[in-house]
């Protein structure tokens, strides 16, 4: 069957955009015009994966409020004439099909995967992290991920090269090699590994392709690093069975639930925008030539 199901665990408290987080999510600050979690949707739906379940906490209604109808801001903008406003706003609520489960509490990103499972059933599933933006408009990273799985059966996950000191913060992959360079097999994942004991510098990054099978596989899972139920756990007893796939992902990436990378999305997001990015990039030039 054709992958058409994604998982969005959204249920953070978005610590590190406090106060502002203490109101709004953090999924729901946005990158210059839309809220972060938008992007990620549409990034779905442009990989032909249109039913989404947000795995969300107490405080985050405002992200399901976003993709459902408002029909008083509808009446008002089309009785000012603000159709170009309308016809946006209109097309959020028809750009899938969206609902949410709530993860009581919040166990690590397996627990929360496993949240979901009565949504998903035993189908094939996307798993998109609501704070990781993805710049791919022209083409789809997350698309060919899907169509690995496709081809393979097994579970697919997206894999960037980080620098050696960094490969603490990540799950890091043990790989071997493929006809395709961007596409390798994993035969096993270490969750944030001391560096000396890194098998790569191949970080787990925001976006999995997985089967139905890893709900049992997370049910029989315990907690791992920080007292959690781990995904790359999960994922690791499914490479003792048979090697996993990952696609080395060489673009641009943002963790938008990071200030600085929020910052840089917003930025890279703005000058891509011909309204904005002329007098945007020449404000940057005179605002850095003078900058000590």
């Amino acid at each position: 069957m054709p992958v058409r199901k994604a998982v969005l665990p959204v249920a953070g408290h978005g610590t590190r955009f406090l106060p502002a987080s203490k109101a709004v999510p953090k999924e729901m600050i946005p990158v210059l015009d839309r809220p972060a979690i938008q992007y990620v949707v549409e990034e779905c739906v442009r990989a032909g994966v249109d039913d989404v379940v947000l795995v969300t906490s107490l405080g985050k209604h405002a992200i399901e409020d976003h993709f459902d109808r408002r029909l008083d801001l509808e009446a008002a903008l089309d009785a000012k004439g603000k159709h170009d406003l309308l016809e946006q706003v209109r097309a959020i609520s028809d750009l899938a099909t969206v609902a949410s489960v709530r993860q009581h509490e919040q166990l690590g990103l397996g627990h929360a995967v496993l949240t979901a499972r009565e949504h998903v059933g035993d189908e094939s599933f996307v798993v998109v992290l609501g704070d990781d933006l993805v710049v791919d408009e022209e083409t789809s990273f997350l698309q060919r991920m899907v169509g690995v799985h496709e081809e393979t059966g097994v579970a697919v996950v997206a894999l960037m090269e980080v620098a050696p000191s960094e490969v603490d913060k990540y799950g890091i992959a043990t790989v071997e090699p493929t006809d395709d360079p961007d596409v390798l097999r994993i035969t096993g994942m270490v969750e944030k590994p001391d560096p000396a004991d890194a098998p790569s510098n191949l970080a787990v990054v925001g976006r999995y392709v997985l089967p139905g099978s890893i709900f049992d596989v997370l049910e029989a899972t315990g907690r791992g690093a920080g007292g959690e139920i781990q995904l790359t756990d999960a994922l690791a007893t499914l490479a003792d069975e048979a090697p996993l796939r990952g696609v080395v992902f060489r673009g641009t990436r943002h963790d938008v639930g990071d200030r600085l990378g929020w910052l840089q999305a917003n930025v890279q997001q703005a000058l891509r925008d011909d309204e904005l990015g002329p007098p945007l990039r020449t404000w940057l030039a005179e605002h850095l030539g003078g900058a000590q």
